[in-house]
């Protein structure tokens, strides 16, 4: 799971469309580093300009689906897009917004997390399948941040 990385504001712009900042792209390469390591097989990725952005600096190269329910979405609205995952994917990248993100987090480990700033991510073990994900079925792994 990742929050999408920084992004800025400018005035007239929809939300869905605030671009990465510098600081928002160096973050995703940084984060990338540790993603690649667990060599995902899917992104999911929100729509926003942001998160696309951030998908592709996590994770060039690995197939991208954008997903419409991941944008301003709850945690059950995240839960509801995990389990649609084909059982044949061992490994995916979800990448998001807040609190959305950071609150499935918390839901599927039963961790406490003291916050979830931009670009920060988790690493989840499910011990179901996806299909079957839901409320503490996770181990939480690793938490960082860039």
């Amino acid at each position: 799971m990742v929050r999408h990385a920084q992004a800025g504001h400018a005035p007239g712009l929809p939300d869905s469309e605030r671009p990465l900042t510098p600081r928002g792209e160096r973050d995703a390469r940084a984060a990338g580093e540790e993603i690649r390591r667990l060599a995902p097989a899917l992104v999911l990725c929100s729509p926003s300009v942001r998160t696309r952005r951030t998908a592709e600096l996590l994770a060039p190269g690995v197939p991208a689906e954008i997903e419409r329910d991941i944008y301003e979405a709850f945690p059950d609205d995240l839960l509801d897009v995990l389990r649609r995952t084909d059982a044949e994917i061992a490994s995916l990248v979800l990448v998001g917004h807040n609190p959305g993100v950071h609150e499935l987090v918390a839901a599927l480990t039963g961790a406490r997390l003291d916050g979830f700033p931009t670009c920060a991510y988790a690493v989840i073990e499910l011990g179901v399948p996806w299909e079957e994900a839901g409320p503490e079925t996770g181990r939480l792994i690793r938490v960082g941040r860039p």
